[in-house]
């Protein structure tokens, strides 16, 4: 058992490791969406989904562990959360102090996380909604400005005014 929680908490701080360098790509990613350089946004994308990968592979890791320790204890592996191991750590206070401190450091830098993300959420909306903004306006510029002649049923026939060289000032 001792084992499996040494390969335990390894993997947690693995986990935390990458999800600090997923929170450094983050904060990259604000700066570049803000300059709005889209070349190096799918530059850090493409940073930022290796370090997906890894997490994944890392998570992998920690789910058989997780199953090995809940064979072990007899417990089912949705029960063995990160805050029930420190409880039945109460005889090993090293390896509990080391996963309260874990837990902390993850717990931290997931939020720290999570409010880049919703900075960069933010910051992307406001983005395609300019973008969105000038493709109307652009759109409105190449049509032709339309009368405001209606019918009996008062519905807008939206005739269009024309621009032919016949339409100048006498």
């Amino acid at each position: 058992m001792a084992s499996l929680m040494e390969d335990f908490i390894s993997i947690l701080e693995k986990e935390n490791g990458e999800y600090e360098r997923l929170t450094e790509l983050s904060q990259e990613k604000r700066q570049i969406i803000i300059d709005g350089n889209i070349p190096a946004l799918e530059e850090i994308t493409s940073r930022e989904q290796e370090v997906t990968s890894v997490l994944k592979n890392l998570e992998n890791k920690r789910e058989e562990v997780v199953n090995d320790m809940s064979i072990v204890l007899s417990k089912k592996p949705e029960e063995l959360t990160i805050t029930n191991m420190i409880a039945f750590l109460n005889k090993q206070p090293k390896e509990q102090q080391q996963l309260k401190e874990l837990k902390e450091k993850l717990r931290t830098t997931l939020e720290k996380m999570a409010d880049i993300n919703a900075q960069n959420e933010v910051l992307l909306k406001h983005a395609i909604e300019m973008t969105e903004f000038d493709l109307t306006l652009f759109k409105s510029m190449r049509q032709a400005p339309t009368t405001a002649n209606y019918d009996k049923r008062a519905n807008n026939t939206g005739d269009l005014l024309g621009s032919s060289g016949f339409d100048a000032k006498q």
